[in-house]
């Protein structure tokens, strides 16, 4: 799977936990939904998101090198 799909994923997953969380524990949880919200705002501006760092150097390939064939 590539960076630019884990990344996707991810943010989907987060936000699906945060909006359940938030209707069945707190509706604190919600800010968690805000928060992510923000962070994806801002990479469209940036070019830049934390969780990408993360899953460079965890060694997921992006979609954009070549892929090895066998």
């Amino acid at each position: 799977m590539s960076l630019e799909r884990m990344l996707r994923m991810i943010a989907g997953i987060v936000v699906l936990a945060s909006v359940a969380l938030g209707y069945l524990v707190s509706p604190n949880w919600y800010w968690f939904t805000a928060f992510v919200g923000l962070n994806l705002l801002q990479s469209a501006f940036t070019n830049w998101c934390p969780m990408m760092t993360i899953l460079r150097k965890l060694g997921v390939p992006s979609c954009e090198a070549p892929l090895r064939q066998s």
